[in-house]
Formats: structure tokens, C-alpha cells, sequence
């Protein structure tokens, strides 16, 4: 069904946009929610003359944008989590700590009108900012190891006795192959002595 917007809904629409949505989450949601109404040819109507009536207020409306946009322009944020050995997180980084990461550089911005994809392992990602229907941001967002000190001695140590495991089967390998070429040369010796003949005894007068 066809549904009018209300308010802005990041990842559906923006306010006053015609959208199609499932019909139950239109009837069982957004219209009882107050955050839609039912598209109709009369409500298409009467939007069509508002929005000409508002099209200076709506001008302005995305100069405003424009101008909060620009201030994220070459933003680039590096978030730091708690992550294990294998670089998956701790839980997750996402729109909250976008916006609590841009709060701390002096930027505000709503965590509502950013969107990203939930970060659950170290790597490079991007938030978008909605600032308006069509002025958006984009943000590069890396996601590194908190406990990256802690990580690298975990790693240095498991390596250490993995050399110390490797050295140890490696000095009772060396040691078998000692004793096995000791078994086989005392092994030659015998049978040596057993081949050779033996000597005679000389008679008595």
C-alpha cells in the first residue's frame, strides 16, 4: 500500500515522501503510530499544493542541511572495541558510537539519522548521516582492538610455546634417530662377530 510520511523514518523515507509498504505494517503501525497516512488521490492532492506552498521553507530546510553537512566533510573516525584472538568484538559498533565518537570531536548529530552497518569483528566500514532527503554523508569508520597490547602478548606467547613444543619434538626426533643408528652399528658389530670364523686351538703335544 501507498502511505504518505509524516516524519522522517531513516531506511524507509522522508517526510512528506510517497512510499510502498506492506500493508500490515502500514495499518498496524505507521498509521496508528501517527507517522503516515494512506496515499490517497485526495491526501496525493492536498500534498502536491503543500508542498508548493512550502517549497521556500523546504529550500531552506536543505541549505540547513547543507551547511551541517559540510561540517563532516573529511571526517574520518577510528573507534576502538574490546575484541578476541580472533578479531571478532565484544558486542558490536554502530550508529551510537558513531554519533558518541563525533560528539567527542564537537560534532553533534542525532544517532537517529545515522545508519551502518553493525561492526562485530576489526575492519573498515562507513556511516551515512541523513541529514536531509538528499544531502547525506558519508563517514569512513575503522573498527580497531582496544586491547591490541594485550592481543599481540597473547600471540607472542602462544608462539613462544608453540616454538618451545616444536623444539622439543624436534630434539626427541634427533634423539630416536641417535639411538636407532647406535642399535643398527652395534647391530653390524654382532653380526659381524658372529660371522667371522672362529680361531683354532692348537693341539698339545
Amino acid at each position: 500500500m501507498e502511505i504518505i510520511l509524516k516524519e522522517d523514518i531513516i531506511g524507509l523515507g522522508f517526510k512528506n515522501d510517497i512510499v510502498n509498504v506492506k500493508s500490515g505494517y502500514g495499518r498496524n503501525y505507521l498509521i496508528p503510530q501517527g507517522k503516515g497516512v494512506i496515499a490517497s488521490p485526495m491526501a496525493k492532492k492536498i500534498l502536491a499544493e503543500n508542498m508548493k506552498q512550502q517549497a521556500h521553507k523546504i529550500a531552506a530546510q536543505k541549505a540547513a542541511a547543507e551547511e551541517k553537512a559540510a561540517v563532516l566533510n573529511g571526517v574520518a573516525l577510528e573507534i576502538a572495541a574490546k575484541v578476541s584472538a580472533t578479531g571478532q568484538l565484544y558486542g558490536s559498533v554502530g550508529a551510537a558510537q558513531v554519533a558518541e565518537e563525533l560528539a567527542k570531536l564537537g560534532k553533534e548529530v542525532d544517532r537517529k539519522i545515522i545508519t551502518m552497518k553493525d561492526a562485530k569483528k576489526i575492519g573498515d566500514y562507513v556511516a551515512t548521516v541523513h541529514f536531509h532527503k538528499e544531502v547525506m554523508v558519508e563517514i569512513p569508520v575503522k573498527v580497531v582492538a582496544e586491547n591490541a597490547a594485550e592481543l599481540k602478548a597473547a600471540a607472542e606467547a602462544e608462539e613462544a610455546i608453540r616454538a618451545a613444543a616444536d623444539a622439543k619434538a624436534a630434539a626427541a626426533e634427533a634423539a630416536a634417530a641417535e639411538a636407532a643408528a647406535e642399535a643398527a652399528d652395534e647391530a653390524e658389530v654382532l653380526e659381524a662377530l658372529d660371522a667371522a670364523p672362529a680361531e683354532e686351538t692348537p693341539a698339545e703335544a
